[in-house]
């Protein structure tokens, strides 16, 4: 019987170690991650069953997309610093990391919309318009709502709600923006990568 209550109690405690709020984020995590997946292999699957030149204006353009790349995932970078000064008790200077990480996702942000802008080709253009506006335009709902994540942390963090015990919220926070991180590595392999190696 006692040996039955400590099993129990260890599956308690081991059920106990994760927040509600950390099994959510990776509720939405494999949903949202469903939901690209498909988008993602539906744009493979219509190239595939394309006679035309994919994608129709030529191999895309890799500088600008590639640097956008690197300033995103920079900015992962910085959210993780952050809370990595939030675990050594260096609350105050937590600040900047994520100023940083915020910094960084409004120029992902600015240099998205300037991309767009730029296309030859709309919403509503083609098949890879089409494909192309609803994959970046999806991700990009994604990264605002990130960065709103972001700045409410950074006010929480400004206010002293986290310390180096309870810092749960900011935990969650940040895995959500990797989440939209990682995912962009896929989009970026995916639309303007493959047509490089063949296989757009």
């Amino acid at each position: 019987m006692a040996e039955k209550l400590q099993f129990n109690d260890l599956l308690e405690v081991g059920a106990s170690k994760r927040s509600t709020g950390w099994w959510g984020v990776w509720t939405l995590i494999v949903t949202e991650a469903s939901l690209f997946g498909y988008l993602l292999l539906s744009y493979f699957y219509l190239n595939a069953q394309m006679q035309a030149h994919w994608p129709p204006e030529g191999r895309p353009e890799l500088l600008v997309p590639g640097i956008n790349t690197i300033i995103l995932l920079s900015s992962s970078v910085f959210v993780y610093l952050c809370e990595r000064c939030i675990r050594v008790d260096k609350i105050r200077l937590s600040l900047l990391p994520m100023l940083i990480a915020i910094i960084l996702g409004i120029i992902f942000v600015a240099v998205q919309m300037h991309e767009w802008h730029g296309k030859p080709y709309g919403l509503q253009s083609n098949l890879y318009g089409s494909l192309y506006f609803i994959i970046t335009g999806f991700h990009m709902l994604h990264v605002v709502i990130g960065l709103l994540v972001l700045c409410m942390l950074q006010l929480w963090i400004a206010l002293g709600y986290f310390d180096k015990e309870n810092y749960n919220a900011l935990r969650i926070g940040g895995l959500y923006w990797h989440f939209v991180d990682i995912v962009w590595l896929f989009i970026f392999s995916s639309l303007y990568l493959s047509p490089y190696l063949g296989a757009g």
